[in-house]
């Protein structure tokens, strides 16, 4: 059975023509300006949820774990998103403020990773965040946090047909 698996999976399909291409001579110098211009591309390509990120925390012993979030904004520098402190990467966030988030967008074959320290935001920004949800009752939620990741990396990744992936590194 293991070796069937292995060979089924061999033979999915990578990606295939029609992708888009990216220079990375053309560039913005700011990463969050390029990220905004590929996020407009998901959109318009029909992109389900091109605003959701997987987050990856890990403990102060380096166990990690990652998970789906929602970027709430980019402000400045800061890519902002939020959750409960008493969540799990909450109380990973509290022992271990470096995390990384990766959003891939498989039908235009494009993937932006982002890697940084994690600060909470205020007790203010925090509860107009959560008042601010979709399902909020208006009730409070003082366990709800606003974070602001701010990277010291980021990276886009273009995939290609012929397998000569582009990447385009920040180091910040």
């Amino acid at each position: 059975m293991s070796e069937s698996f292995r060979q089924m999976l061999r033979a999915l399909p990578d990606f295939g023509d029609g992708l888009p291409r990216f220079d990375p001579a053309t560039a913005d110098a700011d990463p969050t300006v390029l990220f905004r211009e590929w996020l407009d591309g998901a959109l318009a390509a029909g992109v389900p949820q091109p605003h959701a990120f997987s987050l990856a925390t890990g403990t102060a012993t380096g166990e990690v774990s990652s998970r789906m979030l929602i970027l709430k904004d980019i402000d400045g520098a800061d890519w902002h998103f939020a959750s409960s402190r008493l969540s799990r990467k909450g109380r990973e966030l509290s022992a271990n403020p470096h995390a990384a988030m990766n959003f891939y967008w498989s039908a235009l074959g494009r993937q932006v990773r982002v890697c940084g320290v994690v600060r909470e935001l205020s007790a203010e920004a925090s509860a107009a965040d959560w008042d601010a949800r979709p399902a909020t009752d208006g009730s409070a939620n003082p366990a709800w946090q606003l974070y602001a990741l701010r990277p010291t990396e980021v990276e886009f990744w273009q995939a290609s047909a012929d397998r000569h992936h582009v990447r385009h590194r920040y180091d910040l």
